[in-house]
């Protein structure tokens, strides 16, 4: 059965631990973060605006949004949403990702093309990644995974899951294009902050680099769990060069 496939169940763990990792890893970062004070002074507000006044950006808005980490850029209303220990923050950690979330503030400004697309991409991707594992599976259950001998590869259930891979592919090349965003978005918020002085050499800038290094890597986790799921699917349904199978 499709659901006690062992590569599956391996894939499953492997990732999950991965994405665990990673977030586990996020949270230890910024709580060290948070105990190395700006010498400046400077909140998380402060970093963003003036950051977008050295980039000549007038048109973003900064306000405070509720919840842990939930720091984002709204392309669609040009709005830097902080979450509370960001946006009040004093700290390394606040720093960082105030100035991270300006980075995607920039990258929008200039037209900064791998964004651009990973924008296009979401309608579908959001598809994908709601849909397309349940069409996967109903597939397999109509027999999608059977060999020639055994009738599959032309009837509905083949199609259905043909269908679900080719959603999950967008999906997962949306997290693929977003691994090169978030690091372009970290690599900009640096080199503002060291160029603008709002960081200072030492504990200050090691926090803030192990605070972007971490966020960063829940993307990677995320684009790898995405990738190996495709392939198994794809392999799964003879598409990579192997045969079907029960």
């Amino acid at each position: 059965m499709f659901g006690f496939d062992p590569w599956l169940i391996l894939i499953g763990v492997v990732c999950g631990a991965l994405a665990l990792g990673a977030s586990a890893l996020v949270k230890l970062q910024f709580s060290r973060g948070k105990r190395v004070p700006l010498a400046s002074g400077a909140t998380g507000r402060d970093i963003a605006l003036a950051i977008l006044r050295d980039a000549d950006i007038a048109d973003v808005s900064v306000t405070e949004h509720p919840g842990f980490l939930s720091d984002h850029y709204n392309p669609m209303t040009k709005t830097l949403a902080l979450s509370p220990d960001v946006y009040h923050g004093q700290t390394a950690a606040a720093a960082g990702v105030a100035a991270h979330e300006v980075g995607h503030a920039i990258q929008h400004a200039r037209g900064y093309a791998p964004m651009w697309l990973r924008s296009a991409l979401v309608p579908v991707a959001n598809i994908g990644s709601s849909f397309a594992p349940w069409m996967i599976f109903a597939g397999s259950m109509l027999g999608a995974y059977q060999g020639p001998q055994q009738g599959g590869g032309t009837g509905l259930g083949y199609y259905l899951a043909i269908a679900g891979v080719v959603l999950f592919a967008a999906a997962t090349a949306f997290t693929l294009i977003t691994v090169p965003v978030e690091f372009n978005a970290s690599s900009r918020a640096r080199e503002r902050l060291t160029s603008l002085g709002l960081i200072r050499p030492g504990p200050e800038s090691t926090a803030v680099r192990g605070v972007l290094l971490a966020a960063g890597l829940t993307y990677v986790a995320a684009a790898v769990t995405s990738l190996a799921y495709l392939l198994y699917y794809a392999h799964r349904l003879g598409l990579l060069g192997g045969s079907r199978r029960e």
